[in-house]
């Protein structure tokens, strides 16, 4: 399990509701990458903002290309609004 600080731990709490299928002892052991996912697919702007506030814009923005880049099947996890609004976004800004 990787180590998270308490308010990422916090912010995973206060939008348990986007990840409704995980039991809420499990919301703490979820992937980075499922995080930034749900989140940039499903989260609203506040957010959004707070994530890349907590992880970095950097290190969420690595994470969204490496998936989107890594194979058919992890790019078909993101919305394709999705993918062209933080591939616009994180190539001008990182």
């Amino acid at each position: 399990m990787q180590e998270r600080s308490q308010e990422l731990k916090d912010f995973i709490k206060k939008n348990s509701s986007l990840f409704w299928y995980t039991p809420e002892d499990e919301l703490n052991n979820i992937s980075n990458e499922l995080l930034v996912e749900t989140i940039l697919n499903y989260g609203d702007m506040i957010a959004v903002k707070e994530l890349l506030s907590l992880m970095g814009r950097d290190k969420v923005a690595k994470i969204f290309f490496d998936m989107i880049n890594i194979s058919e099947r992890r790019m078909n996890n993101f919305n394709e609004l999705t993918i062209n609004f933080f591939s616009l976004v994180f190539s001008k800004y990182v």
